[in-house]
């Protein structure tokens, strides 16, 4: 089984400073994650000045200033992101970032250059921001949070149509549309796309969740599918790697108290480490299901099984019967299986003592 992509999404966690990000690139490489993921913007370009908060952001952070006096806090520089780059470099982790906007996005694949791109749950139904993402030729994690399977496939055929850029044809959700339904299209995205199933709510129900809506996504599309996890806790991205989940995706934060819009809904270093260490466990427990016994039961076998045992003493030639066997461990004699046989009129063959196997 190919391991879990675990991305640790350390997000707007870093409160706009540039130390405390280094710090969750520290708890993310201690914790063993794959990836590091934060968030890139421009407070202006992402909302309008009258942009009201979200209900979860007006419960951690107040309601006396707007949306967008929020996110220009929570910034972080151009040469910020080049720092953090290469600091992730020399921890040997992936760094990864989502644009929500086209300039933070251009910036993210030219100057950057980001191996892979992630596209959030509320640009989904952005249709031109979708194709811009598909347009880099880069892979593409698609996160479906507040998503119809409708608008899902929508997003996907601009993606299709931004991979292959057929010249005789212009963007419309028409031709989005032909080049999802072609083998072509059907091919890339096979190729470069992982769905990420998500709730969009800080933190997630539990009730509201429905992790079986990942088989619903790839039995609809095709494509390998993961998790976008909001809950609180760990159990339910452990949860969702046992329905193999090729990508878990959780918010983290240094500190679950400091001030923030994101930091209630994210688990602390420690609980990072255990959900990874959970994760990897839970991989190798999958197996490659083939139902047989294992190299480590087959020792067992003759201990906790059972054989057919002599309950008294039995002379040659006796018939077997059921007061005369009885069926006890160990499991090195004839089995079970085979004790309607003996009492169906078989004699003994020799003699046995009580307490013996049968050996016939």
């Amino acid at each position: 089984m190919k391991q879990t992509l675990v991305i640790a999404e350390a997000g707007v966690n870093h409160n706009g400073s540039l130390e405390m990000a280094f710090k969750l690139v520290d708890a993310a490489v201690d914790a063993g994650a794959d990836i590091v993921k934060f968030q890139t913007f421009k407070a202006k370009n992402l909302v309008t000045a009258d942009a009201g908060k979200a209900q979860y952001q007006i419960e951690t952070t107040g309601n006396q200033e707007s949306q967008l006096a929020m996110l220009t806090r929570l910034e972080l520089s151009y040469d910020a992101h080049h720092q953090l780059l290469e600091y992730c470099a020399s921890k040997n982790i992936e760094f990864l970032s989502t644009a929500f906007d086209s300039e933070s996005l251009a910036f993210l694949v030219n100057d950057i250059k980001v191996k892979r791109l992630k596209i959030p749950s509320g640009e989904l139904t952005n249709s031109p921001f979708v194709l811009a993402h598909a347009c880099s030729g880069l892979d593409i994690i698609l996160s479906t949070g507040m998503a119809t399977l409708e608008e899902v496939k929508n997003a996907l055929s601009a993606i299709a149509f931004g991979y292959i850029s057929p010249l005789d044809m212009s963007p419309s959700l028409a031709n989005f549309e032909l080049v999802f339904q072609s083998d072509e299209g059907q091919k890339v995205l096979s190729d470069k796309v992982t769905i990420l199933h998500c709730t969009t709510e800080y933190p997630a129900p539990f009730d509201e969740i429905n992790l079986n809506a990942m088989d619903t996504l790839k039995q609809s599309f095709g494509l390998p599918v993961g998790y976008s996890d909001h809950s609180q806790g760990i159990a339910i991205p452990i949860a969702a790697v046992a329905k193999e989940a090729v990508i878990i995706e959780k918010h983290f934060t240094l500190d679950c108290s400091l001030p923030g819009p994101d930091h209630r809904a994210s688990i602390e270093p420690l609980q990072l480490k255990m959900m990874v260490q959970s994760i990897r466990q839970v991989e190798k427990a999958l197996g490659n299901g083939v139902k047989k016994p294992t190299i480590s039961e087959a020792k067992n076998i003759t201990i906790a099984r059972k054989s057919i045992v002599a309950q008294r003493d039995i002379k040659q030639g006796e018939p077997f019967n059921v007061s005369n066997l009885t069926i006890k461990r160990p499991g090195t004699g004839m089995s079970p299986d085979l004790f309607w046989q003996l009492i169906s009129g078989q004699v003994a063959s020799k003699s046995y003592l009580v307490g013996d196997l049968i050996d016939e």
